[in-house]
């Protein structure tokens, strides 16, 4: 796996081990292996009904050019 890879923000929905649907878990990981262990972590035992991958959002990072741009316009 690259280590420069970003971190993918994965949705589930889940039943709970007591029979709770929880939707909209949002869980960041490098790979869907990484975010179901973590999701795992926090509910045990529990069974996705569904899950994606959530629309890539801005990092909130900017490029010189980028920031340049805004100083510009204004």
């Amino acid at each position: 796996m690259d280590q420069l890879e970003k971190p993918v923000k994965y949705i589930y929905q889940i039943r709970s081990r007591n029979g709770v649907i929880v939707s909209n878990l949002q869980i960041y990981g490098r790979t869907e292996e990484e975010a179901r262990q973590k999701l795992e972590q926090m509910y045990r035992n529990c069974e996705v009904i569904d899950s994606g991958i959530a629309p890539v959002e801005h990092s909130g990072h900017f490029s010189c050019e980028d920031i340049m741009d805004i100083i510009s316009k204004d």
